[in-house]
């Protein structure tokens, strides 16, 4: 494999100082094209390495989208060709000259994409839900930013790349929570596939669930509920028992979700888990450092539900 090692320094330089990111509601996103006109972009944490593409070993029987597989670093990762999962280009198609090492959900895959351009830093804010994007490529974008000079960047919602390729994850025999039926959960999430599988774990727990798709509407929608909690003589504990956030959201990400939760008195002894596909270290460090009470990986239903479960069950409804 012909790593482009100076580019790829130049590109991943400053990994360390992103961990400064959090809390500031920026993220880095790395832009590269499929080849068309369209711009896309995945975050930067989610991205190992950047290489030429290299020899992939062709292997039969693999799902649509993946070409084969590669030995990396003793490794063997399935190598997926992103035009041709967002049906962008042909079958018959050259691949593209260029590889993303990609690490979440705890799977690393290859990622072939026509051509890799440059880091961007942008404001969660500036960060919208798609609207207008080519019909085939929808439930695959998360979300469109626009840089500085007008041009739009789709940002692509890997977990449902990772969930229509391979299956999604399955969510196997949980426990039902004693009493459940009296607590209740608030979660976010802008990807509809790990909304779906959350609210999976919480059903089988048997808990009240409510959820908002970003966290701006999250953040909206716990103070209105504070509010109106207040306004009756109650308190927010008596309403929600835990908040579950995903950690790279438009509008607002998990982290200032989270510092915004904890600084606030009305949500004092309500746990917040951050649930997120970004799994490295440096991420849990960073949900730490604005206080979240559980960092879980995605997806793993039994670990999550095994990591709220006692949190639940020390709430003021203990069986």
């Amino acid at each position: 494999m012909h790593n482009t090692q100076h580019e790829e320094s130049a590109l991943f330089d400053s990994v360390e100082g992103r961990a400064t990111l959090a809390g500031s509601n920026r993220m880095e996103i790395l832009l590269f094209s499929l080849g068309t006109r369209e711009n896309f972009g995945i975050n930067v944490f989610k991205v190992r390495e950047v290489s030429k593409t290299p020899f992939i070993t062709r292997t039969p029987n693999m799902p649509v989208g993946v070409e084969g597989l590669i030995s990396l670093r003793g490794n063997v990762i399935p190598v997926l060709a992103l035009g041709r999962i967002l049906d962008l280009v042909p079958p018959d198609a050259p691949l593209g000259g260029a590889m993303m090492v990609t690490e979440y959900s705890k799977r690393t895959l290859g990622f072939l994409v026509d051509s890799v351009d440059r880091i961007i830093r942008v404001d969660w804010d500036r960060v919208r839900a798609p609207e207008n994007v080519s019909p085939g490529t929808q439930s695959f974008i998360t979300a469109i930013t626009e840089l500085p000079d007008g041009r739009l960047v789709s940002i692509l919602d890997v977990e449902t790349i990772l969930a229509n390729t391979f299956g999604d994850a399955v969510v196997g025999n949980i426990a039902p929570l004693g009493n459940g039926h009296e607590v209740n959960v608030f979660f976010v999430d802008d990807s509809a596939v790990a909304r779906r599988k959350i609210a999976e774990v919480l059903d089988k727990l048997g808990v009240r669930h409510k959820h908002a798709q970003n966290g701006l509407e999250a953040w909206n929608r716990l103070d209105s509920i504070a509010t109106h909690a207040e306004q009756g003589g109650r308190h927010v504990i008596d309403e929600i028992d835990l908040i579950m956030v995903d950690a790279e959201m438009p509008e607002m990400d998990g982290y200032v979700l989270t510092r915004n939760i904890k600084a606030d008195p009305r949500f004092s002894g309500i746990p917040v888990v951050m649930h997120s596909s970004l799994s490295s270290e440096a991420n849990r460090a960073m949900g730490k450092r604005v206080g979240v009470d559980a960092y879980v990986a995605k997806f793993d239903g039994d670990v999550l539900a095994e990591t709220i479960r006692p949190m639940l069950q020390r709430g003021r409804r203990a069986p």
